[in-house]
């Protein structure tokens, strides 16, 4: 298998510039996928650097260790990129000089039919990355009112129709329980004009993708998380897909570059604030029309990256 059939990563050479400023350094790549950052990061670290690089996917850990087989500077573990500080403890490193996320799906995960990720294959309504673990996503669907399926598709796809879809899926469980990837496109189908179908399903596959995963909460325990692990002058880079994970990468940053939040007037501050990063980019860095051309799939992409301070 070709890497770039597993995944092609999006704004490779932006990420890698910024991201690696200590050659004899230690990264960690929290969303390993076909190993395209990792395999960037390698490039450019001597032989003292190192890569830490997690994913929750079988199939991308499998794919990487053929890949790296010979590559002795990474270490490649199974785990949720959350749990950044369990896992350098224990692997006895205290500091990091860099940290990256791709919070996109791979295209192997899109074209894989196991995965239930894509609504052109017909298999289970499944979305976990990790299927030993958590609950599938049609046992959501089916045990949710249609209130909460309204409020699922509302807060974490972003439709404006979610009450209408909720109230679709509803019905269409009185006739049949949603189980499969097919059943949920033809619930949906019946409800949405022809033209606005692949957008509708995209929506709601993010909204059950984003929940099954926990993928907000992962993403924020994270950012809590690995602040307190790069060391002093060391990047933090994260590449979103949608306005709900920029907006909490975006906030994350503003609120712990600041030194101060007392509330105006004051003339001494009070709060005992300090300012913990500085934004390398405070404007989105988002792929070029070349880029694009070349892989429509980065399109949505956006780049934040902050230094670390103290």
């Amino acid at each position: 298998m070709l890497d770039h059939h597993f995944h092609i990563s999006v704004l490779v050479n932006e990420v890698i510039t910024n991201l690696v400023t200590n050659v004899d350094g230690i990264y960690f790549d929290g969303t390993l996928g076909g190993g395209g950052y990792t395999a960037e990061i390698l490039k450019v670290l001597s032989s003292k650097g190192k890569v830490i690089a997690t994913d929750l996917d079988d199939s991308a850990i499998r794919f990487c260790k053929r890949k790296f087989e010979n590559e002795k500077r990474l270490i490649m573990i199974k785990e949720n990129f959350k749990n950044i500080k369990k896992i350098l403890e224990s692997l006895k490193i205290e500091k990091i000089h860099g940290a990256v996320l791709d919070l996109g799906i791979s295209s192997y995960q899109i074209n894989s039919p196991e995965g239930g990720f894509s609504y052109r294959f017909e298999t289970d309504f499944d979305l976990r990355f990790d299927k030993s673990q958590g609950i599938p996503a049609y046992e959501i669907l089916n045990n949710s009112t249609r209130n909460e399926l309204r409020e699922i598709i509302w807060n974490f796809g972003e439709d404006k129709f979610a009450a209408k879809i909720a109230t679709a899926l509803e019905n269409y469980q009185k006739k049949k329980k949603i189980k499969s990837t097919r059943d949920l496109v033809e619930a949906i189908k019946s409800i949405t004009p022809p033209n606005k179908l692949y957008e509708t399903l995209s929506r709601v596959f993010q909204a059950f993708r984003i929940v099954v995963n926990d993928e907000l909460n992962n993403l924020k325990t994270f950012l809590e998380n690995v602040i307190d692990v790069v060391d002093k002058n060391g990047r933090i880079a994260i590449v979103s897909y949608h306005s709900l994970e920029d907006r909490i990468v975006k906030e994350f940053f503003r609120y712990e570059e600041k030194s101060c939040i007392c509330s105006p007037p004051i003339i001494k501050c009070e709060c005992g604030k300090t300012s913990r990063l500085r934004r390398i980019n405070k404007k989105v860095i988002t792929p070029s029309e070349y880029e694009i051309k070349m892989n429509v799939r980065a399109r949505s992409a956006k780049l934040r990256i902050a230094e670390v301070l103290r």
